[in-house]
């Protein structure tokens, strides 16, 4: 899907979703919520309110169906996909993406990407 010259404008510069959803401890795909996805998302959060990034809207999402690489995020318009370990990676997110529009090659998930081996 594509864009079209005469849809309305964009309401949010960036609509961030970041994963926050919850498995069972015994499923095989685990979550991103026992992975730290919703700590990742507040800190997320308050790290963008911060930084006065303007346009910026992070919210919650539920499964995002990417469990084993968790915890994800995907950041619209452009539709990338980032895995966060830690604090320091959603720094490097908000600096080089959000507000210098690069991206975070070493975080990047791509389309394709097999799932880590669960093993």
């Amino acid at each position: 899907m594509t864009r079209k010259e005469d849809d309305p404008g964009l309401y949010f510069e960036a609509h961030v979703f970041v994963c926050t959803n919850q498995r069972s401890a015994d499923d095989p795909r685990g979550c991103c919520q026992a992975r730290g996805g919703v700590k990742l998302r507040n800190y997320l959060k308050r790290k963008a309110k911060m930084e006065n990034i303007d346009g910026v809207r992070v919210n919650v999402a539920g499964c995002l169906d990417r469990c084993e690489f968790g915890p994800v995020m995907v950041i619209y318009p452009e539709g990338v996909w980032y895995r966060m370990d830690n604090e320091a990676d959603v720094d490097e997110i908000v600096e080089r993406h959000l507000k210098g529009g690069e991206r975070v090659e070493r975080l990047m998930l791509q389309p394709d990407e097999a799932a880590p081996d669960a093993g």
